[in-house]
């Protein structure tokens, strides 16, 4: 009997561990996975850059020559280096950032190198295929010049301490983000507004957890 007990604890165990299941989630739930980059973590900082950026006095309206009445911050949104040493696509962060300044009524934005190509190809078909209603084909020449560039970085930094019988068989992790954006005149270069956000994450893996 005392053989046969570790034996179907063992067999409980590879049972409950061999079954799958898919299940749908809720976005907004806090993720907490693991101490790598996370759904969660992109949601924060979107958000709180979002809100500075929105509620930034200099940023209420922006006067321009050929912008008329609209006075609305022409934006133009570049890159966000990933500095961490994590696979992470930040392309996800200035979408969410763009969508929401986009929503808030105060932004405008023009298109970056992917939709330039895009417009290209369109325009480029309209004048030379034929098949476009002469009075409907656009031309080059009347795009919307950008008032400010988005543009930051994201940073992190790693640290872990190994198991020990100090610590109980139990490994430690650690990651510290730095998410910086700066927000940029175009035409006199002078960075009118930016932010910095960080975040830690720590994790405590048992002696049975995952390396």
């Amino acid at each position: 009997m005392s053989k046969l007990l570790p034996f179907l604890a063992l067999l409980i165990l590879f049972v409950i561990g061999g079954c799958s299941s898919v299940n749908y989630g809720d976005p907004a739930e806090e993720e907490t996975i693991n101490v790598d980059w996370g759904r969660t973590d992109q949601q924060r900082f979107a958000q709180a850059m979002t809100k500075s950026l929105i509620e930034f006095p200099r940023l209420n309206h922006y006067a321009g020559p050929g912008k008329g009445q609209d006075l609305r911050v022409i934006t133009y949104m570049g890159g966000i280096a990933n500095e961490t040493t994590e696979h992470v696509n930040t392309s996800g962060i200035s979408d969410s950032i763009r969508t929401a300044l986009i929503n808030s009524g105060k932004f405008r934005f023009v298109v970056g190198p992917h939709g330039q190509d895009e417009i290209t190809n369109q325009v480029d078909f309209q004048q030379g295929s034929g098949r476009v209603n002469p009075v409907m084909i656009k031309q080059y020449g009347k795009q919307l010049g950008a008032d400010v560039i988005i543009y930051g970085a994201l940073r992190s930094i790693k640290k872990h301490k190994g198991r020990s019988m100090e610590s109980v068989g139990v490994r430690l992790e650690d990651v510290y983000y730095q998410f910086v954006l700066n927000c940029v005149d175009i035409e006199t270069a002078e960075i009118i507004w930016t932010r910095e956000e960080e975040l830690t994450k720590r994790a405590r893996i048992g002696l049975f957890g995952s390396s």
